[in-house]
């Protein structure tokens, strides 16, 4: 796929979440109070660093919950968002954190600057074809022997869906198998020492959830 039709996809991912934004939060700003499974992988993730490490929350969405929770452990946090109304709301919410809008395919940091990396269901909105192009990218943002956590729904959808959270909108959603995630990892140089799939929750969408934790 060329730069040009990725980066069309992309600007349409940064309009649909501008639009959805507010009601992203609504739905899933306290989404980890309910999640054991979730709470208790994060939980192992972070004991992977220490109060001087920097993780990265590439795709952290309006409420930054997910790199919040790893940022009440001590470990300091930078989320980033294609969308900047996402950023500014993130901002709003998150005052001790630091935040930064940008295509996390093109990550505005320097080489070896972050001990970890989590992208937590935020590769789904680029084509499978290019998700090799985000595992080289943390790969070279993250420090030899840094970790990249990634989640994703399982399945085998690629392509334009007409809504995001009820918003009429298009945008792109890729669902992936663990082969595919495996496969990922591999070809982006990383070692796998995590690969798991679970079941839905009750109050999610009833597809099972993919979860790898890969080091670079």
């Amino acid at each position: 796929m060329s730069t040009d039709l990725l980066d069309a996809i992309n600007a349409k991912t940064r309009d649909a979440y501008n639009l959805a934004a507010e009601r992203y939060h609504e739905l899933f700003h306290n989404e980890l109070e309910n999640k054991v499974y979730d709470r208790a992988l994060l939980d192992r993730f972070a004991r992977s660093f220490r109060r001087d490490s920097r993780v990265c929350d590439a795709g952290c969405g309006p409420s930054g919950q997910i790199g919040r929770y790893i940022f009440e452990k001590g470990i300091p946090v930078v989320g980033v968002d294609i969308s900047d109304r996402c950023i500014e709301l993130a901002r709003q919410y998150n005052p001790a954190l630091q935040f930064a809008q940008c295509d996390m395919g093109k990550l505005p940091f320097a080489g070896q600057t972050f001990d970890g990396i989590i992208a937590y269901y935020s590769i789904i909105d680029t084509p499978k074809a290019c998700v090799p192009r985000l595992f080289r990218e943390f790969h070279r943002a993250l420090k030899p022997g840094g970790r990249l956590l990634v989640a994703v729904k399982s399945g085998s959808t690629d392509g334009y869906l007409p809504d995001l959270l009820g918003i009429e909108t298009e945008i792109y959603f890729s669902s992936f198998t663990q082969d595919e995630i495996r496969s990922f990892f591999e070809l982006g140089g990383y070692e796998i020492e995590f690969l798991e799939e679970r079941s839905p929750y009750a109050d999610e969408i009833a597809v099972s959830r993919i979860f790898a934790v890969g080091i670079g």
